[in-house]
């Protein structure tokens, strides 16, 4: 049996319509013909969204008596018995009444997509794993309601239902969200206009990164390797000469520029030198260029501008940042050095050129043992002869 398909309404607070979104959705499908059923639905008592679900299929709730106090959840038995084509379920992060089968309701939507049956779904942002904390210091509430960001990852459609923070804000005023006794509250807390801001941003990013994932894995199931501009990803090589902070700093204002960018630096390790130690100021480029939100990278290779083109091809990357070069005239005569041979096998990624006040001095973006270096000098010097 074919596995059932996932799509989540994903919000970044309450209030801004993923369950009106998800029902809205589930009134579409049965207008063509499907067969829809309401799993479960919270309206929280809010009018517009019970109105939605009128004429839609609803299971009655499963009742449970625990402790002398009864709840009601979600029947999964009796979904699973119905076996609808969709089955519409409301906030996938809930934690299930006492004596459920499941202790979250993510877990429930397991078995369900398991016997093929296709769920539509809610979340928000603040109740993903990887999110937890930031949500907290940002609102100063701990959301103890989370789930795997790995389950929300798998879903094979995410669709954001956003709202601005002024709107939001306007609908809680109006009685729309919460009843009166809670409106102040909400607007003086949680629900301020810096809070909710945040917390869009946070959605956005977090579903540019799962829109990210899946095009890289789309280049690589298809062998794409020349580099598609969907965002901006500006690549350092470093030395560990003391020009890598000047190449950090640089590559860091282009970013700036570029909403949406991503910094990272490659140092590049010589396969014949694996005993040699990093050069010192290499940790305190890394710590800079962590300082600034970039990513710091290492690899084992016996050609840099092989490397570097590999590593940015690998990484999608559109720009490459070096220094130029310190290599004497006979040197550069002799090879070309690993900026003209990155140039040349670049292709459609731009390459930057930096000057530093260090290119008068010897290194190499390879690092090379002292034993290999000398063995060329000697090379170089007889052919001088």
């Amino acid at each position: 049996m074919a596995r059932g398909r996932l799509q989540v309404y994903l919000g970044a607070a309450p209030g801004v319509g993923k369950t009106y979104a998800m029902l809205a959705e589930g009134q579409r499908l049965r207008s063509q013909g499907a067969d829809v059923v309401v799993g479960l639905v919270e309206p929280h008592g809010r009018r517009l969204t019970m109105e939605m679900a009128t004429g839609l299929e609803t299971l009655p709730r499963r009742r449970v008596v625990h402790r002398g106090a009864v709840f009601t959840d979600m029947d999964v038995e009796a979904l699973l018995a119905r076996a609808p084509g969709i089955a519409l379920v409301d906030e996938l992060a809930h934690t299930n009444v006492p004596l459920s089968r499941n202790a979250k309701r993510w877990q429930d939507v397991e078995e369900v997509l398991a016997a093929g049956i296709d769920v539509i779904t809610t979340l928000n942002v603040q109740h993903l794993e990887s999110l937890n904390d930031v949500v907290e210091q940002i609102t100063g509430v701990r959301q103890r309601e989370t789930l795997p960001d790995e389950v929300a990852r798998n879903a094979d459609r995410i669709e954001l239902v956003d709202l601005p923070p002024e709107v939001l804000r306007r609908r809680m005023a109006h009685g729309d969200i919460y009843p009166p006794d809670r409106i102040e509250a909400s607007l003086t807390h949680y629900f301020r206009v810096g809070n909710l801001t945040a917390l869009r941003e946070l959605a956005l990013l977090w579903l540019a990164d799962r829109v990210e994932e899946g095009l890289q894995r789309y280049r690589a199931e298809h062998g794409i390797s020349a580099p598609w501009e969907t965002r901006e990803r500006i690549l350092v090589g470093l030395t560990g000469g003391q020009e890598g902070g000047t190449l950090i700093r640089r590559a860091a204002r282009i970013s700036a520029r570029t909403p949406g960018s991503e910094l990272l630096a490659l140092h590049v390790v010589s396969d014949q030198g694996l005993s040699e130690d990093s050069p010192p100021a290499l940790g305190e480029q890394r710590a800079l260029l962590e300082s600034l939100g970039g990513t710091f990278h290492q690899m084992t290779a016996d050609g840099v501008a092989e490397a570097l083109l590999g590593f940015a091809r690998a990484e999608n990357v559109t720009q490459i940042v070096l220094g130029a070069s310190r290599r004497g005239r006979v040197s550069s005569l002799l090879r070309a050095g690993v900026g003209r041979r990155t140039i040349r096998g670049s292709g459609a990624i731009d390459v930057h050129l930096v000057t530093h006040e260090e290119a008068a001095g010897p290194a190499s973006l390879l690092r090379m043992p002292h034993r290999v270096r000398g063995i060329g000098r000697r090379r170089l010097g007889a052919a001088l002869a």
